[in-house]
């Protein structure tokens, strides 16, 4: 603590392969797409976030929008990078300075990352002003954002479930015991859908739209309490190219997710079957939390159920568990010291 602390700013961020969340003074002040679009004549970038969410599919040739988290992890470093400090840029108590404050900043990684995945991360922090830059797991982060007391000698076990990644771990005494990161999450339905209109309908589809649906009547089983209504939706016909409208429910779409939910379970299962018997005693006693835009499918906590025989709980505003976590961690550093990841 110095003379200079007041030039010193505190966030948090989660940087997801679907959405960036930061959060500055306790409160979430950013909460865009993680997409950026930019001009392939210039290089420069024009847009990042919403504004570049909604031109997702509808470029021409001169603009290319690009995801730059692939996976959970940055796939491309210079316009993460951009991402990160047009975002920084938009948040409110720092636009009214007359100049950047450096940051100390809590980021949110897969649990799964490499040493190297883990590096691009922190330099691309410490470019944007970070002077001291901490990174923590996400489902530990996840954790901390349900109300869970991680410190506890108590075993809990989170599933995190993302755009890029699905981070399942077990945590006691304010480590992870054991963890599985797999690859397939929110964009990997989203994908599932698009390969299904083609296939069964003969419609073509883009992601935009496959999201929509997933959002709208995305279902991970066949037999729901309350079903969404039928949807409408529009693409271009393979077969003679016309535009057309083809109406779908929500029983299709648990058909053409059932793959990939049942490597999720897959990885549910392979985890508890890796857990010490005390711990597992214990998620008998607490059950399975659910966290990440992935646990709003709906019916994907009954299924979890039926297949682990354990109570499945989903985290309240679950896309945002993980970044109020993050944010926790920030207000506590001291206390979760311990939980950071090390370099």
């Amino acid at each position: 603590m110095g003379f200079f602390d007041f030039l010193t700013e505190d966030i948090a961020i989660d940087l997801g392969t679907a959405n960036t969340l930061i959060v500055h003074n306790g409160k979430v002040v950013v909460d865009s797409p993680s997409i950026v679009a930019r001009d392939r004549t210039t290089g420069k970038i024009i847009a990042v976030g919403k504004e570049a969410a909604m031109m997702q599919g509808k470029t021409h040739e001169n603009i290319k929008t690009i995801r730059p988290l692939k996976d959970g992890v940055i796939a491309d470093f210079d316009a993460s990078e951009k991402m990160i400090s047009m975002f920084i840029r938009e948040i409110p108590a720092l636009k009214k300075k007359l100049f950047t404050p450096s940051l100390r900043m809590v980021i949110c990684i897969p649990s799964g990352i490499t040493e190297v995945e883990m590096r691009a991360v922190r330099d691309s922090a410490e470019r944007v002003n970070g002077k001291e830059v901490y990174l923590i797991h996400e489902p530990m982060a996840a954790a901390i954002g349900i109300g869970i007391d991680i410190m506890q000698p108590k075993g809990n076990m989170i599933v995190d479930i993302g755009g890029g990644t699905t981070e399942i771990a077990v945590i006691a005494l304010g480590g992870i015991v054991c963890d599985k990161s797999v690859k397939i999450a929110g964009d990997v339905f989203t994908n599932d859908i698009v390969y299904y209109m083609r296939t069964q309908h003969n419609l073509y589809v883009g992601e935009r739209t496959a999201e929509k649906i997933k959002i709208q009547i995305g279902a991970a089983t066949e037999d729901l309490e309350v079903p969404p209504e039928e949807m409408n939706v529009q693409g271009r016909d393979l077969l003679t190219g016309k535009p057309k409208e083809v109406k779908i429910g929500y029983r299709e779409i648990a058909k053409a997710l059932d793959k990939s939910i049942l490597r999720v379970e897959d990885a549910v299962m392979e985890t508890l079957s890796q857990t010490p018997p005390e711990l597992a005693a214990d998620i008998y006693n607490t059950g399975i939390y659910l966290a990440g835009g992935g646990s709003m499918l709906r019916g994907l906590d009954k299924r979890l159920s039926q297949k682990t025989d354990l109570p499945v709980y989903i985290a309240e505003d679950p896309l945002r568990a993980v970044v109020r976590g993050t944010g926790l961690t920030l207000k506590n550093l001291d206390k979760y010291k311990s939980v950071l990841a090390h370099k």
